[in-house]
């Protein structure tokens, strides 16, 4: 599919797919964290994209090839990934799924900011610069005050730091060599350079397994089926047809989703000061990605 300049019906559809995807997830990892340590959870769950993405390219004929060139890139998008899921996990176990998933999908409001210095054709314009005022303004009111749910500063941060890598990756993706090669193998690199990462850095967050159970194991194989080898072979894909701000301007539907999804399925508190927040973060998001009309000369 050609390149576009503007998210169209199709890429609408499929990246709403892949926000309630996403919010479904963290719920998913919220519960599978009870059977497995938070980051050695994230481990096996690269390991076993690695298998997954490697079937994929073989069923599809598609030879497996690491360009000279785009190594360097390749590596530092999987340490980026291995960065961003650490703590994401690590936030899902610590706080809320609906407050890590407020605070992580602030990435877009990150993106900007650096994409300003980093990127010729995505400046931040006046209406970008209020959308990163308003968002920013949400991240805080979700920091400081977290109520009297089960929310935790540290969990807090750990999703800021998540957000963080998140954009990382959203960078590499559009703007290194990666931005040539094929969203498999985009994915291949971040699965299997943060694999090892992330199954070494779990011996440093105490014991690999909680109370074990049938539903963990599930967790565990719809983590790795259909949202890493699926749902973020899709994005990468979509990311290479689509502006990147456009992309990144359906990631605020996933912490609302993700807000709905906590409280119905894990009776999770929502507050005012929460619901400020999400408010807050979506419409600066809204904003940073406001599409810029052109003005025509008239004749």
């Amino acid at each position: 599919m050609e390149k576009k300049s503007q998210i169209d019906l199709f890429g609408a559809s499929a990246l709403t797919g892949f926000a309630l995807l996403l919010a479904f997830g963290q719920v998913v990892v919220k519960l599978t964290n009870d059977g497995f340590q938070p980051v050695f959870f994230a481990g096996l769950r690269s390991l076993g994209a690695v298998i997954c993405v490697g079937l994929w390219l073989w069923w599809r004929g598609i030879p497996i090839r690491f360009e000279r060139g785009t190594r360097l890139a390749g590596v530092a998008i999987g340490v980026c990934f291995a960065f961003e899921f650490t703590w994401l996990f690590v936030a899902l176990d610590l706080t809320t799924v609906g407050r890590a998933s407020v605070i992580f999908y602030s990435m877009p409001v990150w993106l900007a900011m650096i994409a300003h210095f980093i990127l010729p054709d995505d400046k931040v314009t006046l209406s970008k610069a209020i959308g990163l005022a308003l968002a920013l303004t949400g991240v805080g009111v979700a920091l400081f005050n977290r109520g009297s749910g089960a929310a935790s500063i540290w969990g807090d941060l750990a999703a800021l730091a998540a957000a963080f890598g998140w954009a990382g990756i959203s960078l590499l993706a559009k703007a290194s060599s990666l931005s040539r090669v094929r969203p498999e193998i985009q994915l291949l690199w971040q699965v299997g350079v943060s694999a090892p990462i992330l199954l070494v850095a779990a011996l440093f967050f105490g014991p690999l397994v909680r109370d074990l159970e049938p539903i963990h194991f599930a967790g565990l194989l719809f983590q790795i089926v259909v949202v890493v080898s699926a749902g973020f072979i899709l994005w990468l894909w979509l990311l290479s047809i689509y502006p990147a701000s456009g992309v990144a301007s359906f990631s605020f539907l996933s912490p609302v989703l993700a807000v709905g999804l906590g409280w119905l399925l894990l009776g999770e508190e929502v507050g005012p000061s929460l619901i400020i927040a999400l408010v807050l973060v979506a419409l600066g998001i809204l904003l940073i990605n406001r599409p810029v009309r052109s003005r025509k000369r008239s004749a």
